[in-house]
């Protein structure tokens, strides 16, 4: 098996690791009881759980893919802000919707190689190759979405995620957990995604308006606004290369 990214490989690792960390985020009592893929013999050696537990989450791990790709990588704020330009031009057809979802998509594979690159060479390529264990592999890929999840997350959310959780003040990125930084996460990356579509929204809305009083003041209430100024909007957007300065916009914003 050579040694090129594999999305599906690195995605089923991921759910893993989210799936173990979730669980063990919310174990509080007999913790040696919870222990995932191992067991514990009768002289308390750890023996292999059988294949069944595996296959079980696996699965579990593949119902988790979607979300997966959605909430711990950069296809929300992606996605938003590409439909804020759709709703901003006023065309809310164009572009389609298989077409917004398949940027949006191949966007957040470009935004997210360098952390999948380092998970496969470091955690799966390795875990298949049998040189680490399932559980080295597991912390060694969780850690790397850790620390993109931590570099597009703000302070603020984090603070009100350990807040609400009743946990006590964390000294070091370690100490927050990843269940309180995956929602931290997705309201920053909301928060970031409105700030850029309002800044989208600015120039079209003054093509509204001043299409609107230029209607008004030639007596042309009945005409509405949006089919005149639908051509200066697309004539802008065009003119100062709309698709290039957005998806610029969206890399650069990710520190990529």
């Amino acid at each position: 098996m050579n040694r090129n990214l594999r999305l599906p490989g690195v995605i089923l690792l991921l759910g893993l690791g989210l799936l173990l960390s979730g669980c063990a985020g919310q174990v509080t009592s007999n913790p040696n009881s919870m222990q995932l893929g191992v067991e514990f013999g009768q002289g308390g050696e750890p023996q292999v759980v059988s294949s069944s537990l595996q296959i079980m989450l696996l699965v579990t791990a593949l119902s988790l893919a979607p979300a997966i790709l959605t909430m711990i990588t950069a296809f929300t704020r992606i996605v938003i802000v590409l439909s804020f330009v759709r709703t901003a031009l006023a065309t809310p057809q164009l572009p389609p919707n298989q077409v917004l979802i398949g940027l949006s998509l191949f966007l957040t594979i470009f935004v997210m190689a360098p952390t999948w690159t380092k998970i496969n060479q470091e955690a799966l390529q390795p875990y298949l190759a049998e040189e680490i264990t399932q559980q080295e592999a597991l912390d060694t890929s969780l850690g790397y979405v850790r620390q993109f999840l931590f570099k597009q997350t703000r302070e603020r959310d984090i603070a009100l995620f350990v807040h609400l959780a009743d946990l006590p003040r964390p000294q070091s990125p370690d100490d927050v957990p990843t269940y309180v930084l995956i929602p931290a996460f997705t309201i920053s990356e909301l928060k970031t995604a409105f700030q850029m579509g309002l800044i989208i929204f600015v120039p079209f809305l003054v093509i509204d308006m001043v299409v609107s009083s230029a209607l008004m003041s030639m007596g042309m209430m009945m005409l509405p606004p949006s089919l005149i100024s639908l051509p200066f909007k697309l004539l802008l957007f065009v003119m100062v290369d709309g698709w290039h300065l957005i998806v610029r916009s969206l890399i650069t914003s990710f520190g990529s």
